[in-house]
């Protein structure tokens, strides 16, 4: 177990293949439509891409930039060439996948045009649709700003991106901290969101 607990990849490969033999027990078990497993799919594969990419939102603005000034200068180089780099290529595409999953199971639900006009294609009777709508532009926003802003901000800060001195770095390191303040500042609305309508609407 030691050996395989210390490697991450196998770790990993272990956990996947746990979770697929409870994917096919829920298969084997299901009593709805094919539909009905394949948006319970989605929902797993959104959660897990979810808590990767606001996990590392989190670790990056309530553990890194707050902790980044107080790191002895010889130290930093640690943290912004390989710690950072690493997080940041976890974070951008669990962002994207995130948001794609996140499409895909409104579209399988039936719901995404809805949810997306925030009920105006409904009259805006529906609030379910309008509250989870909020949460999905909020989402969107977000992810956006990932691609956007923060990892273009960050290439630059982080020296990915070479040809630029030290004032542009700090530019770009302050337009990142900004943007990922910003996503954070979002990201717990978009949480009430996205949980609770699944509870009080279905």
């Amino acid at each position: 177990m030691t050996a395989l607990l210390s490697n991450f990849r196998n770790t990993i490969i272990v956990s996947f293949v746990l979770a697929l033999v409870m994917v096919y027990a829920y298969f084997a078990a299901n009593q709805g439509t094919a539909a009905d497993f394949a948006i319970a799919t989605l929902r797993w594969l959104h959660v897990l891409a979810g808590i990767l990419w606001i996990g590392l939102l989190y670790y990056f603005n309530f553990v890194q930039i707050r902790v980044m000034p107080q790191i002895p200068a010889e130290l930093k180089p640690a943290v912004s060439k390989y710690i950072a780099p690493e997080a940041l290529f976890w974070f951008r595409w669990a962002a994207l996948a995130t948001w794609v999953i996140g499409v895909a199971l409104a579209f399988h639900r039936g719901y995404l045009v809805e949810t997306f006009t925030l009920g105006a294609t409904e009259n805006f009777g529906n609030p379910g649709h309008i509250l989870l709508g909020i949460g999905m532009w909020l989402a969107t926003i977000m992810f956006f700003n990932v691609w956007a802003f923060i990892w273009p901000a960050q290439k630059i800060a982080l020296g990915i991106k070479e040809g630029f001195d030290a004032d542009a770095k700090a530019a770009a390191g302050k337009k990142a901290m900004l943007f990922s303040r910003t996503n954070t500042l979002l990201s717990i609305p978009m949480l009430v969101t996205m949980t609770m309508s699944q509870t009080i609407f279905g």
